[in-house]
């Protein structure tokens, strides 16, 4: 069975490691002997809520989770919380400093402004998205309820390779993309978000890591469902969760812990997209990436062939399928080629673009 895998990267929903889907598989029709699927039982049972706190407990223990930041589970992914953050932090003050980077920042701004004022303090649309403009050249405004940013925008390929220093107002991530794949400062950040369907496990699970003092000061109009306080309160579990989702999110955590946690996550991604910008770069302008190097993402590489050739980047693409390279499209709205090299992506995955890239580049460059 695990010989018709193929090689997935899919920005997400995307690839899960063999591992995680054998057991998953193994325990599917009867839970450690319960008789019934974990999607089947209820959320209020106690093996259930073990799989809630254990999966919570392998998150703190994966990132070095400070004891009194709250974890939780959203649902709604990460897009929702482009309305939950404003609804939750902009309080009073009615205003909120955003980074907008890549077109999911801009999806949040558009959500924020309908709750209050969403200051762009980086803009980079006027590059298509292609770079993070220098830290000096931020506006700033010391009054802001927060400053938002995306750490990994996968549309555009653009990350954050450090932390943003925003003085004393408090420091908002939305990390979908690249939670997981390395270390986080909590020092420096009230709340981080992130959606699952990356690096953490199938769609439909939303963490959201939080300070404390994060909590409870939602606007009048926020729903109940969107208050963190409330949903915090209740463990996760106001209403029924996404049961299903948890638990392979937990199996996943489970599975990096024995892989040698966020570390080895960490020295992977430098090594996988190390490979395929390399490959890029040595390719005499056959392969380009319109990214600017200190701004690329390791998560996803998007790049163009030929200048831009569609017929060329599909072809590209349908004779990847006959070594196992799948879902290789870049994002509709920009084109070209997307590469995602998620944890769940093996090294042998990468290994085989990049072979593939090279036998493509000879049979079709002029």
């Amino acid at each position: 069975m695990a010989d018709e895998r193929v090689f997935n990267f899919s920005a997400g929903p995307t690839c899960l490691p063999i591992e995680v889907l054998q057991e998953a598989q193994q325990d599917f029709l009867s839970y450690k002997g319960t008789g019934m699927n974990v999607m089947e039982m209820s959320h209020r049972s106690k093996t259930f809520v073990d799989i809630t706190s254990q999966s919570e407990k392998d998150i703190r223990d994966l990132l070095a989770v400070p004891d009194d930041y709250k974890v939780f589970y959203m649902q709604g992914g990460a897009t929702l919380q482009f309305a939950s953050v404003p609804l939750n932090l902009l309080g009073s003050k009615g205003k909120a400093d955003y980074l907008m980077t890549g077109q999911w920042g801009e999806k949040a701004v558009k959500e924020c402004k309908k709750f209050g004022a969403a200051q762009l303090a980086c803009d980079t649309k006027a590059t298509k998205y292609t770079t993070i403009t220098d830290p000096k050249d931020w506006k700033l405004d010391p009054e802001a309820a927060y400053v938002h940013y995306c750490a990994n925008e996968t549309v555009n390929g653009v990350e954050f390779h450090y932390t943003p220093e925003v003085g004393d107002v408090p420091l908002v991530a939305d990390m979908s993309s690249n939670f997981l794949s390395k270390p986080i400062d909590f020092a420096k950040h009230t709340l981080i978000y992130a959606g699952c369907q990356k690096n953490a496990g199938p769609a439909g699970n939303t963490v959201v890591i939080a300070k404390p003092d994060a909590l409870g000061k939602e606007l009048p109009i926020c729903p109940s469902m969107l208050s963190y306080k409330f949903i915090s309160d209740a463990d996760s579990m106001p209403n029924t969760p996404s049961c299903f989702a948890i638990y392979m999110m937990g199996l996943n955590m489970k599975y990096m812990k024995e892989k040698g946690g966020i570390s080895y996550f960490d020295e992977m991604a430098t090594k996988k997209s190390q490979m395929l910008y390399d490959m890029i770069e040595g390719s005499d302008g056959f392969y380009s990436c319109p990214v600017e190097k200190s701004s690329r993402s390791r998560m996803n590489v998007p790049f163009i062939i030929n200048g831009g050739d569609e017929a060329l980047e599909k072809k590209f693409q349908e004779e990847g399928k006959k070594v196992k390279l799948y879902t290789l499209a870049g994002h509709r709205s920009v084109g070209g080629i997307r590469a995602s090299l998620y944890n769940g992506l093996p090294l042998e995955g990468v290994e085989t673009l990049v072979s593939h890239m090279k036998s493509f580049m000879q049979e079709n460059a002029k």
